[in-house]
């Protein structure tokens, strides 16, 4: 902590309640039947936006970068749940499943998901929130969450359940966070009488709810990323529609809060209050077996990465997915083009979009970054639309886009003067962000409604609940603001992820600062 005088704290901290995948229609079914009395009474004296938008691919690791860092991909360099590393040549995995773990090597997940995805991954041209509110010596504190890159060095401290694993993986490498980390078994900044569940999915709202008790009732922290992730794991089980349970729980765990507080009254006297979700989830019945339809055609990488000439990578990330073309010139363009013609006949691919050079070839990504004058292009259903940022249109969002060809590959049309997509909320911002990030697919795939691509370890969510798509329903999720400035929910026409961390700066007054004028230490290397 860097010392600010106790008398110059903010009047009211910011606690920032991540409810992982949660449905604003679930929200509101789980507070008008009673099950969450804690999350209606902040609806009551809040303002609920309905439709906040979410990242693409809408799943966890890169949706909870753009929350922390107020950027999209192409800012913040984490492209999915499992992504092909160019310049080391293998698959990131982030545990998609515990199968596809165990394929890609429990160790080796292990340093991607803890380690390397905030200290190596995660881009040091863009600073995080616990990063700069630390530099105006602000005190933060995060639940287990999985950006948390900071100023503060936490050693490891191998508890529990995954005490074997990090042990065998030689795993002591201190990591830097906010002030206040609690990371399950594997960081915790002080003692707490909190029995860590990080390795046992569906117990760690209980965990978050008892640190976060400590934390408010010593006084430990200006702003709180308390983190409840067992809404999505239950989800993903009994499909979305089982919700209301889950939501419970989370309203318990948050309840922990208030208690500690001295009720709500008190703890609303100290503290506003952000809630959102970093996704939605909508049913999955049927499987999507992207890697192996590629593999009857081209030589895909697996897991193993054994084959000395592969073609293809092939990243499934749930609803989701990316291919990257490995064979180069030539032949690279070729592949290209018949990977296209394949996912075209695919059930299941709803649509995919690529970069193409002004000359119309597709790009070649050997260095992971596009060029200036490359444009994107969408196809669904025969349909296809190209775009770049340009100024023939406006978005709701105030972006200007340089659109060509058929509107309705992403049914979207010019609304009140604006670019709009009911069925693909922010679609050119969230794929044009996607398609230029460094460590993007050539090509990159979002599924049709009720299918989940099968992951490396074999595994889907069907029959079940998933996301990661460009869709509405994966893609739109609650964001209630109590407590912050008046009216400001009116002061965008299209909420979205990237939003949250100018709010969090905003409410601390910290103007954002240009995260490339300075590197972030420490500048982290991939370990393990």
């Amino acid at each position: 902590m860097s010392g600010l005088d106790p008398a110059a704290r903010p009047e009211r901290k910011l606690v920032l309640c991540a409810v992982d995948s949660l449905r604003t229609d679930k929200l509101l079914e789980a507070t008008a039947g009673g099950e969450a009395p804690t999350f209606a009474a902040l609806i009551e004296r809040g303002s609920l936006i309905g439709d906040c938008v979410s990242a693409f691919p809408s799943v966890t690791p890169v949706c909870n970068s753009e929350i922390v860092t107020g950027r999209g991909a192409d800012g913040h360099w984490i492209s999915g749940s499992n992504w092909y590393h160019r310049a080391e040549r293998r698959y990131v995995e982030y545990g998609s499943s515990f199968e596809a773990t165990r394929a890609f090597g429990l160790i080796r997940t292990l340093y991607d998901i803890v380690y390397n995805m905030n200290m190596a991954h995660l881009s040091h041209e863009v600073e995080t929130i616990f990063e700069q509110l630390g530099d105006h010596g602000l005190r933060s504190a995060c639940t287990p969450f999985l950006i948390y890159r900071g100023r503060t060095r936490h050693e490891v401290g191998l508890e529990g359940l995954l005490r074997r694993v990090a042990v065998a993986a030689s795993f002591r490498h201190a990591t830097w966070g906010p002030d206040e980390l609690f990371y399950g078994e594997l960081y915790a900044s002080r003692r707490v009488d909190c029995k860590p569940t990080l390795a046992r999915p569906g117990t760690r709202d209980e965990y978050s709810g008892c640190v976060g008790r400590e934390l408010v009732a010593s006084d430990l922290y200006d702003f709180l990323l308390f983190s409840l992730p067992d809404n999505d794991h239950h989800s993903h089980n009994f499909g979305p529609e089982a919700q209301v349970e889950s939501i419970a729980r989370a309203d318990a765990a948050f309840a922990e809060l208030v208690d500690a507080a001295g009720g709500l009254d008190d703890f609303l006297a100290r503290n506003a209050v952000v809630l959102l979700a970093d996704h939605a989830q909508t049913r999955v019945e049927h499987d999507l077996p992207l890697a192996a339809a590629l593999a009857e055609d081209y030589r895909v990488l697996g897991p193993a990465l054994v084959d000395e000439h592969p073609e293809l990578a092939v990243s499934p990330i749930a609803r989701a997915g990316a291919v990257y073309v490995l064979a180069e010139g030539r032949r690279g363009e070729r592949v290209h083009a018949g990977v296209r013609s394949r996912l075209a006949e695919l059930d299941g691919v709803d649509l995919f979009a690529w970069l193409t050079e002004p000359a119309g070839a597709p790009v070649e990504r050997r260095d992971g970054a596009p060029p200036a004058a490359a444009e994107a292009v969408v196809e669904r259903g025969g349909a296809e639309l190209r775009f770049r940022p340009g100024s023939a249109y406006v978005d709701r969002r105030g972006r200007g886009w340089d659109v060509d060809g058929d509107l309705g590959a992403l049914e979207a049309e010019v609304r009140d003067g604006r670019l709009a997509s009911d069925a693909y909320p922010d679609p050119f911002s969230r794929l044009w962000s996607a398609l230029t990030a460094p460590h993007s697919g050539d090509i990159l795939i979002s599924a049709s409604e009720g299918f989940e691509l099968v992951d490396w370890g074999g595994v889907t969510h069907c029959p079940g609940g998933s996301h990661g798509s460009l869709a509405a329903g994966d893609s739109l999720g609650p964001l209630l603001f109590c407590g912050l400035e008046p009216g400001i929910e009116a002061t965008h026409a299209q909420w979205t992820l990237r939003d949250i961390a100018p709010v969090v700066l905003s409410h601390f007054g910290i103007a954002e600062r240009e995260a490339a004028l300075r590197l972030a230490p420490p500048a982290g290397a991939p370990i393990g």
